[in-house]
């Protein structure tokens, strides 16, 4: 008893003789990190849907069950609801995947509240934004779009994940900007910002600067024995022998002596004009306007002679119908459509699971925006 009290817990566990708890070793691989960690034993259980289809069916189940909720809450705290659904897709679907509906939800939960003054500055609601950005593939532009909104402007955590997200795309001028935007509008918490900014300037410090390239313009003699060539003396040192090649030629093309034709015959006057001018002195008339419009003065006259035959066809006569164009104002309209998209997305989360999910997910990861309304969007 001693020995085994003072096992390790990994051989504790196999000793122990439970049924469950080795899923983890077999798709460890698969499993998507998360920042809060996760539970092992909802893991594991989560988990055994991979081989279990029974197990699977229920999860979507349960899935279906959550989003109805989001439906029929009446609360004074909405995004409470969708937020406990996405908590526990994350927890129950761990290797992520489109079939998961997670950024199908995370669609919905953002573009449900995106015009509502309750949850601008919500943290809750800008970490399902910034957890959104990281499932797109062009994350830039939701971050535009929460900045042309006013959603989550006081919070450190949108300008440190903007900053980041820029200097992962080597955008280092404008990572710095935001750093800075979020330092002078004092993002809480600023501890928190200040600390992400010195170790950004860090990190971009030590980042090998790109070489200067020598402007072509410059003449001045740099070049010594033995010495490499600048980019930009080796360009200027070619275009000099390319020209001095090019007059070469040029001079080689050219003959020595260019005959001239002289006329001998001095004695007779040059003239150009033809035998027709010479001999008849009268300019000659472009003739009176009346003249020149002849073919114009023609009288008209009916054409009763000749018809064209045609074939006898019975005419339908139409039924009469409105021709007055409504006015539909454009903000209503887009309002309207975007509260039918979203009841829309909501059946086809409880009602299709599969291939159109997938699709729906990878047009959001291509155009994370595409259901929203046009007004809304950053110019």
């Amino acid at each position: 008893m001693e020995g085994i009290s003072t096992l390790d817990p990994e051989t504790a566990f196999l000793l122990s003789n439970k049924t469950t708890g080795n899923e983890w070793e077999l798709f460890k691989e698969n499993v998507r990190p998360m920042k809060r960690g996760r539970n092992v034993s909802v893991l594991n259980e989560a988990l055994k849907s991979q081989t279990d289809n029974h197990l699977k069916k229920s999860l979507i189940e349960e899935r279906r069950r959550l989003i109805t909720a989001i439906d029929e809450y009446k609360g004074d705290d909405p995004l409470k609801t969708w937020i406990e659904c996405i908590k526990w897709v994350q927890e129950s679907f761990p290797t992520g995947g489109d079939c998961s509906g997670l950024v199908v939800i995370y669609e919905q939960c953002v573009r449900t509240f995106w015009n509502s003054e309750q949850y601008k500055e919500d943290r809750r609601y800008l970490k399902v934004w910034l957890e959104y950005a990281e499932n797109c593939a062009d994350a830039e532009v939701i971050y535009k779009f929460l900045q042309s909104n006013g959603i989550g402007q006081s919070h450190s955590a949108y300008y440190i994940s903007y900053g980041l997200y820029l200097e992962s795309k080597n955008k280092l001028k404008t990572a710095n900007e935001i750093f800075n935007l979020g330092m002078e509008r004092k993002a809480q918490p600023i501890e928190k910002m200040e600390a992400s900014f010195r170790k950004f300037f860090t990190r971009s410090m030590r980042r090998p600067q790109a070489p200067v390239e020598e402007p072509e313009d410059s003449h001045l003699p740099h070049r010594s024995f033995g010495t490499v060539l600048t980019t930009g003396e080796a360009r200027r040192q070619l275009k000099q022998k390319t020209d001095l090649a090019n007059k070469k030629l040029k001079i080689d093309r050219c003959p020595s002596t260019i005959s001239i034709y002289k006329d001998t015959n001095e004695s007779a006057a040059p003239s150009h004009q033809p035998e027709i001018l010479k001999n008849d002195k009268k300019v000659f008339s472009l003739g009176t306007r009346s003249e020149r419009n002849k073919e114009n003065s023609a009288i008209p006259a009916k054409w009763t002679s000749t018809k064209i035959p045609q074939r006898p066809v019975s005419r339908a006569v139409p039924a009469a119908s409105a021709c007055i164009q409504v006015f539909v104002d454009e903000e209503c309209a887009e309002s309207a459509k975007a509260t039918k998209d979203e009841k829309s997305s909501l059946k086809q989360l409880r009602r299709v699971d599969g291939a159109e999910l997938k699709k729906e997910s990878e047009l959001l990861k291509a155009n994370p925006l595409r259901n929203f309304p046009a007004h809304s969007l950053p110019r």
